[in-house]
This record gives structure tokens, C-alpha cells and sequence, in this order.
């Protein structure tokens, strides 16, 4: 890792429906941990790591796990203010968070302008109860967006996903 002077802060959000995962994720990314018990995000829950970016360079992500919304709100435009990008988040055991996760992005743009992000297809621990169809997942693909299955509890790609959008914000 390279000295705290080539290390850079850049704000990033999860956004996307309630229930999708975001405070797990996060958890997992920060911590290493993973709680079964449910709470919800009232507000914004804001954690920090240190990540390495490339050979000379590390990245202090500071990691904003905004409330679950099917829009965005005018309260969570001022808990975006300054982020560098998103993790844009959807349950794949719900394919309805998909539409939700569309239209934050979507509206996200729309506020923001283009800024980095990566679409989290989450919960793909649960295989019996996976509900998005390969054709879903190939129209994500063909928007041309990174897009990761992840799983909080099994902490599948979850770093890898952090990691590639912290690469992005630099």
C-alpha cells in the first residue's frame, strides 16, 4: 500500500429499493461481517475503508448506505451532494427492485450527470429463490453497465464490485 499522501477520499452511495441488501453490503465491504437480523436504514448510515487503487495509490471510499427509496427524494439529492459514484443495488430474488434500481439510475443522471457506478444484483446466495431470468440480466448487460452478482452473506464479489468502482472514482 502506498503512503496516507497519494491516499484520496471519494464519496460513494448505494442506492436502490428497501430490503435489497445496501446495509449488508456495506457491512460486508467495511467489516467482513454478516447479520441475518434486519434493520432498516433510517437516513444515511456513513462507514469508511481504505482500498488500493493501483500500485502507488490507495482510496479512503467514503461509503454513504442511504435509506431504501423507489425514488430519489430531495432528501437523499442532499445526502448525494459530492459523490463520486454509486453502487446501484437490486435484489435478485425480487425482480421489481430491477425497475426501482432503473429508475433511481436514471434519476440519479438526471440530477448528478454521468458519474461513475456499478449495478449489484444481490442475494445470489439464494439460488432456489433467484427470480431475475438470464434475459433480464443481458438487457442490464447490453446498457453497457458493470453489473455483479453478489451475495452479502457469502461475501460473493462484493469487494471485487467496491474495488472496481473505486478504481472508476480515480
Amino acid at each position: 500500500m502506498s503512503n496516507p499522501t497519494t491516499e484520496q477520499k471519494r464519496k460513494v452511495c448505494l442506492v436502490g429499493d428497501f430490503a435489497v441488501g445496501k446495509t449488508s453490503l456495506t457491512r460486508r465491504f467495511v467489516n467482513n461481517v454478516f447479520s441475518d437480523k434486519y434493520l432498516t436504514t433510517v437516513g444515511v448510515k456513513i462507514d469508511t475503508k481504505v482500498v488500493e487503487v493501483n500500485e502507488s495509490q490507495t482510496a479512503k471510499l467514503v461509503v454513504w448506505d442511504i435509506a431504501g427509496e423507489s425514488t430519489v427524494t430531495s432528501i437523499n439529492e442532499n445526502y448525494m451532494k459530492g459523490l463520486a459514484g454509486y453502487l446501484l443495488v437490486a435484489d435478485g430474488t425480487r425482480p421489481a427492485t430491477i425497475e426501482t434500481a432503473l429508475h433511481l439510475q436514471q434519476r440519479t443522471e438526471e440530477i448528478f450527470g454521468s458519474l461513475p457506478f456499478v449495478f449489484l444484483l444481490n442475494k445470489n446466495d439464494l439460488e432456489t429463490q433467484w427470480a431475475v431470468t438470464d434475459a433480464q440480466e443481458q438487457l442490464l448487460r447490453d446498457k453497457g453497465w458493470k453489473i455483479f452478482l453478489t451475495s452479502a452473506k457469502s461475501g460473493a464479489h462484493v469487494e471485487t464490485a467496491f474495488s472496481w468502482l473505486a478504481r472508476e472514482v480515480y
